[in-house]
C-alpha cells in the first residue's frame, strides 16, 4: 500500500463523539484553548495550577534558566497530598468514597476519603517511628492491594519519596533499584493472587535484601497469610505496628518546595542499568490532575478504572494520584483479567457501575480473543468514556472495544505518553473526532514534532522521529544520581533546537493526527511495559552456556510485541529444546516473566557492525521477511 493510500483509508474511517458526549464534556472548543495555551503557556499553567491548593504560592512559573533542567513554579510551597487528601476532608467529599478494591479471590474493601486519611496517617507515623526523614527514599514491592497506595502516599505525606517496584520483578531487578536508591526501608507483602497462584513477594524481598547493604527495615502485610521467613529486628509485621500508639491518625502534611523529590520510578533503557526517573510534587501534581480532567471529563459522580499496575508510571499517575488529586472514586482490583473467567472486568465494570475504564491495548487483545459472548453477558451501560495506554492500539482492537465494550456510544482516549513525562501528551478530548489507531492531538500547552535526524521537519504523512519541542510541568527532571546520563538520552540530540526527543517514530497525517509507529532505540515494548535490549541480553549472558545474544521485539497479537532472542553459544555446549528452556527461564529469574523470551535461536554469528554494534534491525527485518536495508556498515 502506497504512503498516500495509506493516509487516505486512515482518514476515512473517522468516529465522531454523539452530541450528548460533547454537551457532557469540560472543553468544548479545543483549537481555541490550544492556541491560548502555546502563545501564552505561562498563563495557562497558573490558571490550572490555581486550581490546586497551595501552602504559598510560586514566584515564577517556569524557570529555564538551567536547561534541560528546567524548574516549574519555583518558589511555590505544596504537597500533593495535600491535594489527593487534605482538601478533601474540608468538604462533602470526606464522606465519600475514594477507594473500591477487590482482590482476586474476591474480597472487597472499601475507602472513603475520612478513611483514607486515618490509613495514610497512620502509616506515615508508622514510616516516621522507622526514622523515615524527608528525601529519602523508601522501595515498595507489592501486589494491588490497598496499603500499596496508602504506602506511597504516606511516604508523600511525610516528604519521603516512594520507588515503587513491579510486583512481577525478579530478586536481581528488586535489588538493582534498591541499591540504587540506596533505601533504608522497604515495604512489602507476604503474596499476592495472580491467576488462583501466590506470588510469593516476600521470599523475593528476602533475597534481594540479603544483597542490599543499605535496607535496615522491612515492613510487611500479610496478604495471603501463608509461611514466610520474618528476620528479627529487621522485619515487621504491618498489622502490628498499624495496632500500636506510634500509629497516630493525626500527622501533619510535610510543606515540600514545588521542586522536592516525589517519587522515583524505574523504565528500561538502551543500557543494561535501569533510568530511574525523578518527578517531582508540584509540576507533577498539576500536570497529571489536568490531563486527567480534561480528557476523562472527570465529574463528582464518577467512578473511574484505570487498570494498570502502581509499578509502573500509569499506576502512578491515573491510578493513584490525579483521580484522587481530582476527588474522583477509583477502582482497583488485584488480580489478572481473565480468572477465574474471561468476564472478571467484565462482571466488576457491572457490579460497582464502573463510568470510565482506562486500559491497555494488550489487555483489549486478551479479551477479544475470548470473543463477544463473555461481555455480553453483563451490563455495561453505566461506561461513558473508554481509555487505552501503553501503546499504539492496532485499528482491530480499537473497533472490537469501541463497538463490543463502549457499544458504538462511548468514546476512547488513545494516549501517548513516557514514564518521563508523567502524563499524557498526545491525546484526544471527548469531543475529538477518532481515527482507530491515532493518539490524535498534542495536549494544551505541548507542541510536538515529527523530524528527521537533521531535525527537519518531515513532510505530513512520512515517518520521522517525535521531539517535543518545549517544556510541561509533569515532565521528569532527571535520572536519579545521574543527570549526565539524563540530558545524554533525551536532550543531545537537539541539544540546538531544545528539543526533548521522545525515542519512537511516529507520523503525522493531514489532518494533524499522530501515528505512533513503536520505539526508535533498543527498548521491546511487551504488554505495554518497556524492557531493554541490553537488560535481556545481559539477562543471558550471565548463562555459563552464553557467549553472546541479542534481543529484538517482533509483533505479537496479544502482546504488542514478543521477545526473540539469538545467541552464540560458548564452543562446550550444544543447541537444543533443552537448554532453550533453560535460558528462558534464565531471563525471567534475572528480570520477570515479563521477559520471558517467546524464542531463543542459536546462531553462529550476530550481524555487527565494525565497531562490534549489533545490528538488531537487521535481525528483526530477517525474522519479518523483511528487506535488511543498507547493511554496507555489516562486519560480515
Amino acid at each position: 500500500m502506497s504512503e498516500s493510500t495509506k493516509n487516505s483509508s486512515m482518514n476515512s474511517d473517522l468516529h465522531h463523539p454523539s452530541a450528548e458526549t460533547v454537551d457532557a464534556a469540560l472543553i468544548k472548543d479545543y483549537e481555541t484553548l490550544y492556541r491560548r495555551s502555546i502563545t501564552d503557556r505561562e498563563g495557562f499553567w497558573a490558571e490550572e495550577a490555581s486550581k490546586l491548593d497551595w501552602f504559598q504560592k510560586w514566584d515564577k512559573v517556569l524557570d529555564d534558566s538551567k536547561k534541560p533542567f528546567f524548574k516549574w513554579f519555583s518558589g511555590g510551597k505544596i504537597n500533593i497530598i495535600q491535594n489527593a487528601i487534605d482538601r478533601h476532608l474540608k468538604t462533602w467529599r470526606r464522606n465519600k468514597l475514594a477507594i473500591i478494591w477487590e482482590g482476586e479471590p474476591g474480597d472487597v474493601k472499601t475507602f472513603s476519603y475520612h478513611a483514607l486519611n486515618r490509613e495514610v496517617s497512620k502509616f506515615a507515623n508508622v514510616l516516621k517511628s522507622m526514622g523515615v526523614k524527608k528525601g529519602e527514599i523508601v522501595t515498595i514491592y507489592m501486589p494491588q492491594i490497598p496499603e500499596l497506595m496508602f504506602a506511597m502516599l504516606a511516604c508523600a505525606k511525610i516528604g519521603a519519596a516512594h520507588s515503587v517496584v513491579y510486583g512481577g520483578f525478579s530478586v536481581e531487578a528488586l535489588a538493582a533499584r534498591i541499591e540504587d536508591a540506596k533505601s533504608r526501608v522497604v515495604v512489602t507483602a507476604d503474596g499476592g493472587w495472580r491467576r488462583g497462584k501466590i506470588n510469593d513477594l516476600k521470599s523475593i524481598a528476602n533475597d534481594a535484601i540479603k544483597r542490599s547493604p543499605t535496607v535496615e527495615v522491612c515492613i510487611c502485610v500479610r496478604r495471603t497469610g501463608h509461611d514466610v521467613y520474618m528476620e528479627n529486628d529487621r522485619d515487621f509485621w504491618y498489622h502490628d505496628l498499624m495496632g500500636l500508639p506510634i500509629a497516630n491518625p493525626n500527622c501533619p502534611t510535610e510543606v515540600m518546595d514545588s521542586e522536592d523529590m516525589l517519587f522515583i520510578l524505574y523504565t528500561s533503557g538502551t543500557t543494561g542499568k535501569p533510568k530511574g526517573l525523578l518527578h517531582t510534587h508540584g509540576g507533577y501534581a498539576v500536570y497529571t490532575s489536568t490531563t486527567h480532567r480534561y480528557v476523562f471529563d472527570i465529574k463528582d459522580e464518577d467512578r473511574w478504572w484505570c487498570a494498570a499496575d502502581p509499578g509502573w508510571i500509569t499506576g502512578h499517575s491515573y491510578m493513584v494520584y490525579s483521580p484522587l488529586i481530582n476527588g474522583a472514586t477509583l477502582m482497583m482490583y488485584e488480580g489478572a483479567p481473565n480468572h477465574p473467567y474471561p468476564n472478571r472486568w467484565w462482571q466488576i465494570v457491572e457490579k460497582y457501575g464502573i463510568n470510565i475504564l482506562y486500559t491497555s491495548p494488550t489487555a483489549i487483545r486478551g479479551l477479544m480473543r475470548f470473543g463477544e459472548a463473555w461481555p455480553k453477558r453483563h451490563d455495561l451501560s453505566s461506561l461513558r468514556l473508554l481509555g487505552s495506554v501503553g501503546e499504539p492500539i492496532n485499528p482491530e482492537a480499537w473497533r472490537w472495544y469501541h463497538r463490543v465494550i463502549g457499544q458504538e456510544r462511548c468514546p476512547i482516549m488513545d494516549t501517548w505518553w513516557q514514564t518521563e513525562t508523567g502524563g499524557f501528551m498526545v491525546t484526544p478530548l471527548p469531543i475529538t473526532p477518532l481515527k482507530p489507531g491515532s493518539a490524535t492531538k498534542p495536549f494544551f500547552g505541548i507542541e510536538i514534532g515529527v523530524v528527521d535526524e537533521h531535525g527537519k521537519e518531515v513532510k505530513r504523512g512520512e515517518e520521522g522521529k517525535l521531539v517535543i519541542k518545549s517544556p510541561w510541568p509533569g515532565m521528569a527532571r532527571t535520572i536519579y544520581g545521574d543527570a549526565d546520563r539524563y540530558v545524554e538520552t533525551y536532550w543531545k540530540e537537539y541539544e540546538k533546537q531544545g528539543w526533548y526527543k521522545a525515542g519512537d517514530s511516529a507520523r503525522i497525517d493531514e489532518d494533524g493526527y499522530l501515528w505512533v509507529i513503536g520505539r526508535i532505540d533498543d527498548v521491546i515494548k511487551v504488554s505495554g511495559y518497556r524492557l531493554g535490549t541490553a537488560e535481556i541480553e545481559s539477562a543471558l549472558i550471565t548463562h555459563p552456556a552464553v557467549s553472546e545474544a541479542a534481543a529484538i521485539g517482533l509483533p505479537h497479537e496479544v502482546k504488542g510485541n514478543a521477545i526473540h532472542a539469538y545467541v552464540i553459544l560458548r564452543s562446550k555446549f550444544t543447541p537444543g529444546k533443552e537448554l532453550e528452556e533453560e535460558l528462558k527461564e534464565q531471563v525471567v529469574k534475572e528480570i520477570g516473566p515479563i521477559a520471558r523470551p517467546e524464542a531463543i535461536t542459536f546462531m553462529d554469528v550476530l550481524p555487527k557492525t565494525r565497531s562490534g554494534k549489533i545490528m538488531r534491525r537487521v535481525l528483526k527485518a530477517r525474522a519479518q521477511g523483511l528487506n535488511e536495508g543498507d547493511i554496507s556498515t555489516l562486519e560480515e
